[in-house]
């Protein structure tokens, strides 16, 4: 009996994905761990800036929202079992999804998702639809944060949004607007080389 290899280029293209798609999340995680380092501590709140919010928006508007979404848990994964990802101003590892900027963490995920879906759902991601998703992720990350801070501390909503959001929207915004201009103007490389 001749045994017969059978090799589908269906099942190559999908080995190619999946791996490519591995690469993707595993970086995705690492841009990540670079930008919590890229780090401002603020005297009057617990919460640093960061570049962070950049860093999951741009990899949402990239990346699908399942590989968003993995990218995500993968770097809260990282930083939980006590890896250097997160920002150096807190207790670090797994203590550190407890701590003040615990909200904001544990929002990636579902920001990640919503913004990704959003871009992929209107317009075929357009630099406005894009812009829009990216600051709907931007306010999800936001409002966990502070909504997180407020049971951690017991403070009223004024002073939580004292902060937790009002120091951060002017940069946030303009992290979501760099973002959103990143994505765009990879989109349209892309597009004049094809």
């Amino acid at each position: 009996m001749n045994s017969v290899s059978v090799s589908s280029p269906g099942l190559a293209r999908t080995r190619s994905t999946v791996l490519r798609n591995a690469v993707s999340i595993l970086l995705g995680s690492l841009l990540l761990a670079v930008c919590a380092h890229v780090s401002i501590p603020l005297w009057f709140t617990p919460v640093p800036v960061t570049l962070q919010t950049f860093a999951v928006l741009l990899l949402a508007l990239f990346l699908s929202p399942a590989a968003a979404v993995a990218t995500m848990i993968l770097y809260l994964a990282e930083g939980a079992a006590g890896l250097p990802v997160f920002s150096p101003y807190g207790p670090g590892g797994f203590l550190h999804l407890f701590g003040p900027t615990g909200g904001y963490l544990l929002s990636y995920p579902f920001a990640a998702a919503l913004t990704s879906w959003l871009r992929r759902r209107f317009a075929a991601g357009g630099f406005g639809t894009s812009l829009i998703a990216a600051a709907t992720g931007s306010a999800v990350i936001l409002i966990c944060g502070a909504a997180w801070l407020a049971v951690l501390t017991h403070q009223p909503a004024r002073t939580v949004l004292t902060l937790a959001v009002l120091p951060f929207l002017a940069g946030d915004t303009l992290k979501t607007a760099a973002a959103t201009g990143v994505a765009a103007g990879w989109q349209r490389l892309g597009l004049r080389r094809s």
